[in-house]
Order: C-alpha cells, then structure tokens, then sequence
C-alpha cells in the first residue's frame, strides 16, 4: 500500500500541475509510466553455504534530457511501484536543477543490516553483472540512495570495469564513489549541504533571518545529519534529532558536532564495514538535556522548520493538522502524500519540496560524473561552490514561477520540470507542437 501511495503522490501532483500550465495532452501520458524496466533475480551465496535468492530493480523513467541518473536503494520494502515513483522524481528533480540527466532508479529487496560485508560484495557486484548493458556512462548512470554508499559504488564500480574494461571512461558510470576510484571532492556531504542553501535562499527571498530559528530533523542518516551539520553552523537551533529507532528532543538545542561524532564512533555490526553508525538513540547523553521522543512526537514538535530526512509518506492525511512547524524543507524523497499536501496548505505552511530541496546530491554527482569524462578534478572549494550558485539559482527560478502563478512550492517546481521536459520531447520528435503552441513553448519554457 505504501509503494501504491508513492506512485498516486506522484501522479496526482502531476496531473494536477499539467492542467493548471496547459502542457501538451500526452505529457502526463509520458511522464506516468517509466521507458524501461529492469528486473533481476539475484542469487547470492551465504557465508554459511546456503543460498538466498533477493529481487532486484532498475527503473528508467525518462532520458529526454540526457542519460537516465538515479540511486540503488537496499531496503527490506523496495518494490516497483516505489521505485517507479522514485525514477520519476529523479526525471523532475534533474529538471528543475537543469543538468543534462534523466531520472532512474533502482532498489533491491533486502535488509543490508542482516548480511556480512562480504555476502553484501557478492549482492552488489551480481547486481551490476545482472543489469548488464542497461547502465554504462553514457546511458544509466547510478548512485547511493538509502542504505548505499560509496563503499558499496566501489563495488558496483569495480564490478563494472572488470565486465567492460574496454570502455575508456568506465569510472564515469558510477557517481558517489570513493576519492580514490574517482570520486569527487564534497559529494558525500552535497544533498545535506545543497538542503541548508536552500533553505537559507528561501529564508532570504522571505526576508527571514535563520539566526535562532529552531529546527527538527527526522532521519540522522547521510542526509539528516550532514544537513543538521551545516544548519548548525549556519545559525538554526537544531533541537530534535530521530532515526529509525527512536529520537531524542533539546530544549535547549542540540550540540550537533558531538552528536555526529558519538554516532559515527563505532557502530553495532562490526562485521559489516558498510554501516558503522549507531542509533542516536545509543549516544550516552546526559539525559537532563534531553528526552526520548518518537519520530510521530518529532514531526509535531512546535519548531520553525520540519526536515524529515527519511524514507516516504512520513506525512499524511492522519497527522497533517498535527504539524506545527511554518516551514517543512523535504530532504527525503516523497515525505509528503497528495492528501498531506492539501491540508499543508490549508494550512499555510511553506513546503519547499523534495526535487529542489535534495537535489544537491545529483548536482555533485553531476559533477563527478562530468570530471570523469574529462579525467579533471576540482578541489573541494570549487565544488562547493558551482553547488552553491546552482541550487540558488534553482531556487530563484521555483519562487519566480510561484510568484507568476500564484501556487505551492511543489507545484512551481513541477511546472519548470514539466516545461523543460516538453521541450526537450518536443525538440526530440517525441510529441509534436500544437496548433495553438507552434513555439514548442508552454507558459514561458
């Protein structure tokens, strides 16, 4: 049902926003259903000699602007429709930033959690193996997503290069790699430092001072935590922390620096080199600071600014009028269900959504991927700041078309995603112009 309900978040908005803007009649058409998609069984040996058979996904959304790009999630709940909401999102998200890229996305049914480093190589590498000429360079280019990183692109990197080592620019196939196989400079820490731009951009557009604002982070993975990192040193009051297990809330504000620190010291599987965080739940705090919360608590916590940094429909139609935040800045990908939506802005609540407010990730991997091809590489510096111009000027762009058409957020990122999609497909011959639209243009695109 979940997987169902990400799917009609996506849909729903996208018919929704399609008719508002007048897009070409067979752009909903198009952009509903996925060009490809993948499925594999992967038969992985155990380290006890048993066999455990795992299913896995590659969904390719669209490639009317380039290469189709998304992560590889390892999750216990993937399944297709998830995934095809996700390769969606990627298609917009790509869009709205204005990089050369589709969207995709790939997932395998699994909890990584219950596995050995070594039977998660074997998972890694068959998977790669099994996908075979569906991704490469120029044609798919995957990245992490939940439960991956980059020890786990290295793998799906090297797996690669032995099956196509004729290929001249194999390390470009992958982004969110290790340095050392190519990675670039700032892409592990982009999604949570291109979310705190955003932020800072829309507080400044509204003419809001961050300085002291408060702010609950749901989800203390890659994500939440590098975007509590950079929020606290910009000025924000981070006073409420939660991951899967439970959360903690500060009155008086969290010493972000330390809690990133007591998590990444050593986590519970030590056989597993992949995952060595522990649960903030597990921080030996003193607890007069703090108090246990759950991640329901968290999410109607009274605070300025709501980041739910996690999975999917984590806010619905059952705790919409419970949330009391102004802002909610999506760093997880379709936190919010349609239904949600509508009450949020009932509500008037800002929602600054997930394909502009988590886009730094794919930026960076743009980046990367854009470095490998040409075998140059940028100091972090320079990283850090074409992110910084990109996801402002992508900010700028979303406000501009809610400000022209008097809507959310979500539904002016939408219509600039949208807009260039159709011109692209117009452009390719995949659609023809309109009677009424001989430009090839709709609302100024």
């Amino acid at each position: 049902m979940k997987s169902l309900n990400t799917l009609h978040n996506f849909i729903a908005t996208l018919q929704k926003v399609a008719g508002q803007m007048n897009a070409h009649r067979d752009i909903v058409k198009y952009l509903s259903v996925p060009q490809r998609v993948v499925e594999v069984e992967l038969p992985v040996e155990k380290d006890d000699g048993t066999i455990e058979i795992f299913h896995g996904y590659r969904v390719q959304h669209n490639n009317a602007r380039g290469p189709y790009k998304g992560g590889v999630r390892f999750h216990p709940n993937v399944d297709l429709n998830e995934i095809k909401a996700l390769a969606a999102w990627m298609s917009l998200k790509t869009a709205v930033m204005d990089i050369p890229y589709g969207g995709a996305k790939g997932g395998v049914t699994v909890d990584p959690y219950s596995l050995t480093d070594r039977e998660l190589q074997r998972l890694s590498r068959l998977f790669v193996e099994r996908l075979g000429s569906t991704i490469g360079p120029t044609v798919d280019i995957p990245a992490p997503d939940v439960n991956t990183n980059s020890q786990i692109m290295a793998w799906f990197a090297d797996e690669y290069m032995r099956l196509n080592g004729g290929d001249g620019h194999a390390e470009a196939a992958f982004t969110g790699k290790p340095l050392t196989l190519g990675g670039s400079q700032g892409r592990e820490e982009a999604t949570g430092r291109g979310g705190v731009i955003v932020l800072l951009e829309y507080l400044k557009a509204k003419g809001k001072d961050p300085k002291d604002m408060t702010v609950a982070v749901q989800g203390f993975g890659n994500v939440g935590s590098y975007f509590a990192k950079f929020a606290d040193e910009a000025g924000f009051k981070v006073v409420a922390v939660s991951d899967s297990e439970g959360g903690l809330f500060y009155k008086d504000g969290c010493n972000v620096q330390a809690m990133i620190q007591s998590v990444t010291a050593g986590g519970k599987l030590e056989k597993n080199i992949c995952y060595p965080k522990k649960s903030v739940t597990d921080v030996e705090d003193d607890m007069s600071s703090c108090e246990p919360i759950s991640n329901k608590e968290l999410l109607e916590l009274e605070v300025d600014i709501l980041v739910p940094a996690a999975v999917e429909n984590q806010i619905t139609e059952d705790n919409a009028n419970n949330i009391k935040a102004s802002i909610i800045l999506e760093m997880a990908n379709g936190p919010t269900t349609a239904e949600a939506d509508n009450i949020l802005q009932e509500k008037n609540i800002a929602v600054i959504p997930d394909i502009l407010a988590n886009a730094g990730g794919v930026t960076v991997s743009y980046y990367e991927w854009t470095q490998n091809l040409q075998n140059l590489y940028w100091s972090e510096e320079e990283v850090n700041t074409k992110l910084e111009r990109k996801m402002r000027i992508a900010v700028q762009e979303v406000l501009q078309q809610q400000e022209e058409n008097l809507c959310t957020m979500r539904e002016a990122a939408y219509r600039l995603a949208i807009g260039r999609l159709q011109d692209a497909m117009l452009l390719r011959g995949w659609i023809h112009p309109r009677k009424e639209d001989v430009s090839g243009k709709v609302n100024g695109h």
